[in-house]
């Protein structure tokens, strides 16, 4: 087993534990590989290694990485703050984008998403525990945004994406009853099925508040190189 396939086990495992501890079904867990800053061949091991799921939070690294490794079947997940002037690759380039934190953002989303193509799926991100450093809406906007996003044709509004502060294991219990509260509020509630949440050193508080996707970097690759 080489240390893609290691490292990937390993969480694997966590996710089970975590899951066992709170009598979930693991394969109710999505694992979200973050690979910003690490370079492609990292990916291709990665996906060697059995993941097909990538989370990128850098456009143009993004968009490098997609083009040379075109020739594996990845789901690409956009996991960035979404600019205005972005979203046309965004649309056209991925099958995920977690950051959604406006109306406008939405509508360039559904309007540039090709014709040819399935549905974008997005994801709302809700700044949930109010920090000045961090993107996302208020929790009081999440319910007219839901009602509002859910209406556009070429994307699927699949849930909630939170970052909370570091040990405010908390607010993924808000995030999970705010999550709840407003599926009533989608046009298609059976679409509302994601709430992204959760990274290497809190996974399993986020799993036992109900998190349906993991989003995991470090513990998959290692630290990141910054300066590359």
């Amino acid at each position: 087993m080489n240390q893609s396939q290691q490292s990937r086990q390993t969480v694997l495992n966590q996710i089970e534990h975590a899951c066992q501890r709170v009598q979930r079904d693991p394969a109710t867990v999505q694992l979200l590989a973050v690979s910003k800053t690490h370079p492609a061949e990292r990916l291709r091991d990665m996906h060697e290694a059995g993941q097909r799921c990538f989370g990128e939070n850098y456009l143009q690294e993004a968009l490098e990485k997609i083009e040379a490794l075109q020739d594996l079947e990845i789901e690409w997940h956009f996991i960035g703050h979404v600019q205005r002037n972005k979203t046309k690759h965004l649309a056209e380039k991925f099958d995920w984008v977690h950051g959604v934190d406006r109306l406008i953002i939405a509508e360039r989303l559904s309007g540039q998403r090709l014709a040819s193509q399935v549905p974008l799926n997005i994801c709302l991100q809700v700044n949930i525990d109010g920090q000045d450093s961090k993107d996302g809406c208020q929790p009081e906007q999440v319910a007219e945004l839901v009602q509002q996003i859910s209406q556009l044709p070429h994307i699927r509004l699949r849930g909630l994406m939170v970052i909370p502060a570091p040990d405010n294991h908390a607010a993924f219990t808000t995030a999970q009853a705010l999550f709840d509260q407003v599926k009533s509020l989608h046009t298609q509630p059976q679409d509302w099925d994601t709430l992204s949440m959760g990274m290497s050193a809190d996974l399993e508080a986020a799993i036992a508040a109900g998190s349906t996707m993991v989003r995991i970097g470090t513990a998959l690759f290692g630290a990141r190189d910054y300066t590359t």
